[in-house]
């Protein structure tokens, strides 16, 4: 409160002084509210000179809302009753613009203490309650945009790790609402693996230490589920560098990680694919080799024996290097399997009876260590498949089942039907299937072993105990009749082998107009026959083979060659090898029926790979004389005129 004891001078140098300062309006008041005084500041806050304001009420500054709820009385009042009154408010200038001031009002009185005015001073504060307005709409257009963020889980925690705040997106992501998660740790968010091994803490200590830490990871949601997220965690610190907070990002990445896991699973199966086949590649074409060299030695210990006297030490040595053959013919034809070369047969086939069939067979092979069981529907859709590949197949693969079991044990074998999606685990064509199982209880197989376990020439049974060709021989089958081999075993729980099989119905497209040739015989004809072969060892051995079997043979090195010599002479019968460069015996095949079309032709060859839908006479490598006669019967069979007819 002002008391009114100053001296004159001391009051001039007051007036003075107050009528200098520019940034504050200080004026004074009579005890009605009149105008009394009025300072340069004043005048240039409010845009009134002295001459025009002096003996006016101050009540003029007030905006009309605040005239009609009676303010500037009541500021009076106050100011009067208590000492003092100090408010903020919009105020009012001269040509009606407003400004926001900051107002003091301080009640004067006489020496006896009687009221004799009031000195107010005002401050235009515009300039900071826009800043602050800007601030307040800047700090509202934040906090509506994290709030209205939902793809990403944005929240602050306190040092202590206390949700402080929770947006939408949180909400969204985890589960909480802001009621039920503010006020709890964020530890709760984690694993109890991660909780265990102190994540949570770590992650704070990092992110105080470093600034920020960002990391990937399981996350648990409101309902135990959990998802796949991406979370960076910044330190928040005041100017002084003290820790206020975290504020922490969270993003649901599960998508895009099983995204990520499809690729990396189907390059991995690119790479696998691409390297089976390249390996098929290989073992196809050293098969193929192979497979001539023992045409040719089958072929000449054939020949051999009619000539050797009847010695039974030398027949004995014989008959070795023919079992010797006949066996590395039976690993080619393994070979050839796994490559998907290798001629088969597929014709509709009962599993059940081709199992049940097999069962005593079965039963001899594996020996009184292993019991086989069986279990199958009362029903089963015929397969498609070659009948003889299957036996071997299923031979092979209980006897891999029972080596795992050395202390011995059980075999299932059981079969069921099921309609296969896209998405089926084995990879298959949608379609219609029949699934043969061979389960053991045995050793089983790592992760390691189980990934390589189709790989020609991989095996973990001891030296001479197997060659590590007969689950890639059954691969390799499977795949050439559109069905999947798929092993399922882990470590010490036992294996169990499925064969999906494709259902006849659905796999008659499979079935060539091709006509294996069988052990059919007539009455011998000498025929003219050209054999045509680009192996000089194997085309040697076949016409040898034909000669004894009373032919007139010509040899062709090459298809060209062959079809210069049919140019020129006629023949009964052509015999060809299929694999030859520059043009193949199916390439030799056409040209012959387009120009000699009455002429059969045999094509002599291990592949199974024929294209094409025409009607042709095949004949298995390695083939043995009997087996050469009685294809050549069965070609010739039909030709009812001489060579010199057919030749144009």
């Amino acid at each position: 409160m002002v008391q009114s004891t100053i001296d004159t001078d001391d009051v001039d140098r007051y007036r003075i002084l107050v009528e200098a300062v520019t940034d504050y309006a200080i004026y004074m008041l009579d005890p009605e509210g009149i105008v009394t005084s009025w300072n340069a500041g004043a005048e240039r806050f409010k845009g009134y000179s002295s001459s025009e304001i002096i003996g006016q009420h101050f009540s003029r500054f007030y905006t009309d809302d605040d005239r009609v709820i009676g303010l500037p009385a009541r500021a009076l009042e106050i100011s009067a009753r208590d000492g003092k009154f100090e408010s903020e408010g919009w105020q009012v200038r001269r040509d009606g613009t407003r400004f926001w001031a900051h107002v003091v009002i301080d009640p004067i009185r006489g020496p006896e203490g009687h009221l004799t005015g009031f000195a107010k001073v005002t401050r235009d504060l515009t300039e900071r309650k826009k800043a602050e307005e800007e601030l307040r709409k800047s700090q509202e257009q934040f906090q509506r945009l994290v709030q209205g963020v939902t793809d990403y889980a944005i929240y602050m925690l306190d040092p202590e790790g206390v949700v402080a705040s929770w947006n939408s997106g949180a909400e969204r992501i985890k589960g909480y609402s802001a009621d039920e998660i503010i006020g709890h740790h964020f530890s709760q968010f984690y694993t109890p693996e991660d909780r265990g091994q102190g994540s949570p803490q770590t992650a704070l200590e990092t992110a105080a230490r470093e600034g920020r830490v960002e990391r990937e990871g399981w996350r648990v949601r409101k309902d135990g589920t959990r998802f796949w997220s991406h979370v960076v965690i910044d330190a928040i610190r005041d100017e002084d560098g003290t820790l206020l907070g975290f504020a922490k990002i969270t993003r649901d990445i599960t998508e895009r990680k099983k995204a990520q896991e499809s690729l990396d699973q189907a390059r991995e199966a690119l790479v696998h694919s691409q390297k089976m086949d390249a390996v098929g590649k290989l073992t196809g074409g050293v098969a193929h080799d192979f497979n001539n060299l023992l045409m040719a030695v089958l072929g000449s210990l054939d020949l051999l024996r009619k000539r050797l006297p009847a010695d039974p030490q030398m027949l004995r040595l014989l008959d070795n290097a023919v079992l010797g053959a006949q066996r590395g013919a039976s690993l080619t034809q393994r070979m050839l399997a796994f490559a998907r070369r290798q001629q088969l047969d597929p014709k509709p086939i009962d599993l059940v009876g081709l199992v049940m069939g097999m069962q005593e067979l079965l039963e001899q092979s594996l020996g009184s260590r292993a019991l086989i069981e069986t279990k199958f529907p009362l029903s089963l859709d015929q397969v498609m498949a070659d009948e003889s590949q299957i036996e071997l197949a299923l031979l092979n693969l209980c006897v891999n089942a029972r080596d795992a079991m050395p202390e011995g044990g059980t075999i299932l074998i059981s079969a069921w039907e099921e309609h296969v999606s896209q998405s089926h685990e084995a990879g298959l064509v949608p379609g219609h299937y029949v699934c043969l199982s061979i389960a053991d209880s045995g050793e089983g197989m790592d992760e390691e072993t189980l990934a390589r376990a189709t790989e020609p020439f991989f095996t973990t049974k001891g030296i001479g105990k197997g060659t590590g060709l007969g689950l890639s021989m059954v691969h390799g089958m499977m795949e050439q009749i559109g069905g999947r081999l798929v092993l399922k075993s882990r470590k010490e729980a036992g294996t169990t082998a499925e064969l999906w099989l494709p259902v006849s119905t659905m796999a008659l497209g499979l079935e060539r107009e091709q006509v294996v040739l069988g052990h059919e015989t007539v009455e011998p004809t000498s025929l003219h026959i050209l054999a045509v072969d680009d192996d000089a060892l194997v085309l040697l051995n076949t016409a040898a083979m034909l000669e004894e079997l009373g032919h007139s043979v010509a040899e062709a090195h090459s298809a060209a060659a062959a079809l210069d010599l049919m140019q020129e002479q006629p023949f009964d019968l052509v015999i060809t090898d299929h694999a030859m460069p520059k043009m193949t015996g199916l390439q030799l095949f056409d040209a012959i029926k387009e120009k000699w079309p009455n002429v059969p032709v045999i094509i002599a060859t291990g592949y199974a790979e024929l294209p094409g839908a025409r009607e042709m006479k095949i004949l298995n490598k390695p083939f043995t004389e009997y087996e050469l006669a009685s294809a050549i019967a069965s070609s010739t069979s039909a030709v009812q005129e001489p060579a010199a007819s057919q030749q144009t």
